[in-house]
């Protein structure tokens, strides 16, 4: 059995991720989905497993906090957030997300993993998902990360206009604009487009002034 194992896509679902879980029998999401199409597009690759996240809002109120179910007669539990498993969690293997951080780690017989996140990049850290293989009793995790193709921060100089873009784009968010969509609308590099749109999602209720401090815009002479 191939299992596709991701977290925090944070209403993003990139092409090569598609690519990645291609093949799936199941796909395993560990929350922070942003929004239900994400959920559509991977129930085209495969059936799905799903928690919600703390960003998930009331779309996802049915999401469950947590599941517990079995594959090839592996015990899983999966949470969101690594705080919520339980001390004495009873399953073979244990699937949380929340860090954006790829963790693959055993503790006694149980093995813990988070996929990291395959979502809006934080800054420097790596765009990951995980693929695991169920056979003859053995369990395999083969991390998988996605070229960051960098490109010019194309961001504007002035901060009554930055502002501007800012809110521009965090109202077109809302109305389910993609990133190059965002980007095009408002002349700047899909980086910082997508930089805007990991801020807002992850930090709810965040300004503009608090998305430009938190990227840190000024002190890179942005």
């Amino acid at each position: 059995m191939k299992i596709g194992i991701l977290s925090d896509t944070h209403n993003m679902l990139r092409p090569e991720v598609c690519e990645a879980l291609s093949g799936s029998d199941i796909i395993l999401h560990a929350g922070d989905i942003a929004k239900p199409e994400i959920l559509d597009e991977l129930r085209e690759i495969a059936p799905i497993k799903v928690v919600r996240g703390n960003n998930d809002r009331a779309w996802a109120e049915d999401l469950p906090m947590h599941l517990t179910f079995e594959l090839n007669s592996h015990r899983f539990f999966m949470t969101h957030k690594k705080r919520d498993i339980p001390v004495d969690v009873d399953a073979d293997i244990v699937i949380f997300g929340h860090s954006h951080r790829y963790e693959e780690y055993r503790e006694g017989s149980t093995l813990f993993l988070n996929p990291g996140s395959c979502g809006p990049r934080r800054f420097t850290q790596p765009i990951t998902l995980m693929l695991m293989e169920l056979c003859d009793g053995q369990i395999e995790v083969r991390r998988v990360e996605i070229e960051h193709k960098l490109r010019n921060m194309k961001a504007p100089s002035d901060s009554s206009d930055l502002n501007l873009i800012i809110i521009g784009a965090v109202k077109d968010i809302q109305k389910g604009l993609s990133i190059r969509e965002i980007a095009a609308k408002y002349n700047i590099s899909e980086e910082f487009a997508e930089q805007i749109c990991r801020m807002y999602l992850t930090h709810p209720g965040i300004d503009a002034q608090g998305i430009i401090n938190k990227m840190e815009l000024y002190a890179r002479g942005l």
